[in-house]
Order: C-alpha cells, then sequence, then structure tokens
C-alpha cells in the first residue's frame, strides 16, 4: 500500500507485519505528522458483530492515558480497509533488542517496571491485553517504553463475554480454541478458557523471563509440543547472575495455577522496584 492513500493518511511504507494486521508509517496531512497505521486484515472485522466490537475495543483502549502505552488517534474505515491510527513511536521492539544472551541486567528491570505499569493502568480500566509478547513493547531512544495493540486480539472472540471460549488460528482443544502468539501465553489460554488479566501477568512473566536470559521460557518443536510445555512444564532456570529475588518474582508470574499468580500487575511493579 506504500504510496497510497487512506482518508487523509498517505503512506509511506511499511514497518511490520503481523496476526492481526500489517503497519505502516504514513503522514497524517491534517496535522503534518508521522503515525503509523494498523491497517487489518478483512476476515478479522467482516460480519457486524465483530466490526461493532472492534469499535467498541478500539475507543476503550484509546481513552487508556499513560506514557507507557501508545497512543490511538483514530480508528476509520476507507476504500474498504479497516485501520487504527497510532502515535508513531521510533525505536525497536524488545523481540529486535534481546539478544542470545538476553538485556543488561539493569535494562530489563528498568523496561518491566514500565510494562508492568502500563499493563496495570489497562487493567484497572477493565481491558487485558491478550496479546503481549517482545513484537509487541516498543522501547523508543530514551529508553521508554510503550506497549502496543491492547484489546486487538478480543476481535477473534465469537461474543463479548466471559464464559465464551477465545477462538483464532489453530490449534484447537476440546474446549474452545485459543487465541494469542504460543510461546507467550497463558495456560488457561492454551486450553481455549476465559480469560482475564492474571493471564496478562504471565504472558509478561514469559516476556521477562526472554528478556533476562536471552531464550523463551517455554519452546517445543512444534505449537502443539510448546503449548505441552507450558500446561506441563517449568522453564529453566534463569542462571546465577539473576538475583534471587527477580527469579522468584518471574516464578510467581509462571505459576499455572492463575489463583497463585501475582493477582494483578501493580504489586508485580512494586516488586520489581523493590528489586532496583
Amino acid at each position: 500500500m506504500t504510496g497510497q492513500t487512506l482518508l487523509h493518511y498517505q503512506i509511506i511504507g511499511k514497518l511490520g507485519e503481523g496476526g492481526m494486521g500489517i503497519v505502516y508509517q504514513a503522514r497524517d496531512s491534517h496535522l503534518d505528522r508521522l503515525v503509523a497505521i494498523k491497517v487489518l486484515p478483512p476476515d478479522k472485522v467482516a460480519d457486524p458483530q465483530r466490526q461493532a466490537r472492534f469499535v467498541q475495543e478500539a475507543k476503550a483502549a484509546s481513552a487508556l492515558r499513560h506514557p507507557n502505552i501508545v497512543t490511538i488517534h483514530d480508528i476509520a474505515r476507507d476504500a474498504g480497509h479497516d485501520f487504527i491510527v497510532m502515535e508513531h513511536v521510533a525505536g525497536k521492539t524488545l523481540s529486535q533488542l534481546i539478544g542470545r544472551r538476553g538485556l543488561k541486567l539493569q535494562d530489563a528491570v528498568r523496561y518491566a517496571i514500565q510494562t508492568a505499569d502500563a499493563l496495570a493502568c489497562a487493567h484497572a480500566a477493565g481491558i487485558v491485553h491478550r496479546d503481549l509478547k517482545p513484537s509487541n513493547i516498543m522501547v523508543d531512544e530514551h529508553g521508554v517504553v510503550r506497549v502496543l495493540d491492547f484489546g486487538l486480539a478480543k476481535l477473534t472472540q465469537t461474543e463479548a463475554g466471559e464464559d465464551v471460549p477465545t477462538e483464532t488460528m489453530r490449534p484447537e482443544t476440546e474446549e474452545g480454541t485459543i487465541v494469542g502468539t504460543t510461546s507467550y501465553m497463558s495456560p488457561e489460554q492454551a486450553e481455549g478458557k476465559a480469560v482475564d488479566a492474571r493471564s496478562d501477568v504471565f504472558s509478561f512473566g514469559s516476556v521477562l523471563y526472554e528478556m533476562l536470559c536471552g531464550r523463551k521460557a517455554f519452546t517445543g518443536d512444534s505449537a502443539v509440543s510448546t503449548l505441552a510445555a507450558i500446561l506441563n512444564r517449568d522453564p529453566a532456570p534463569l542462571g546465577e547472575e539473576v538475583p534471587r529475588d527477580l527469579e522468584r518474582i518471574v516464578a510467581r508470574c509462571l505459576r499455572k495455577d492463575r489463583a497463585r499468580r501475582w493477582q494483578g500487575m501493580a504489586d508485580v511493579k512494586v516488586a520489581l522496584e523493590d528489586v532496583k
């Protein structure tokens, strides 16, 4: 779509691509500023109910005002494309920053505190991310974190409701289907169950684990074996270079039983600040 125009947004070039759409850099000709535009796959908002839910979810996410949450400027439709207009953040995602041995300890803790604060803000507003992963966490040139894509994963649900199993790509389970990126989803997501804020706590633990050691907490030879690891195995110890208190925080995030995890991201943030 480079060179095309959606409403008053001139597409400059492609920034990235994921399951929830393609992201482009664009120029807002009305306000003469750079923005990021996420163009959603047509099948995600095909039926009227899903379209209405997308608008409702985007409105809720746009109401979040937090320095570590990317700002949503607009949601619109033009030329058959549904899209979200967001602030343009110059920086790199955690997936680009995490090396084979992870991040420097002080950087990992600093980014984790900001991410936890962003999630706590969203959870207080009743919004669960559902797809937290390194590629959804941007770090700008000043070391400031921006969490992306709040609420977008909810588009895959068939209905809004606490008792409705989530739906997405494969693999399927007997109870329902799963949503999220396999390596970072919670056990309840892996089983196709309804999720709440504690699911984000688990995903946050998986991201923090990777930030600290450079390897994923849960892996397998296939999506199914990765899900089996999430459901049945604990990740390998982080290593002696990681402070014991920090390792305990990660371990509590990654408990299989959500009733035994941290019950809120605000508490995780305080614990991380104590470690810092």
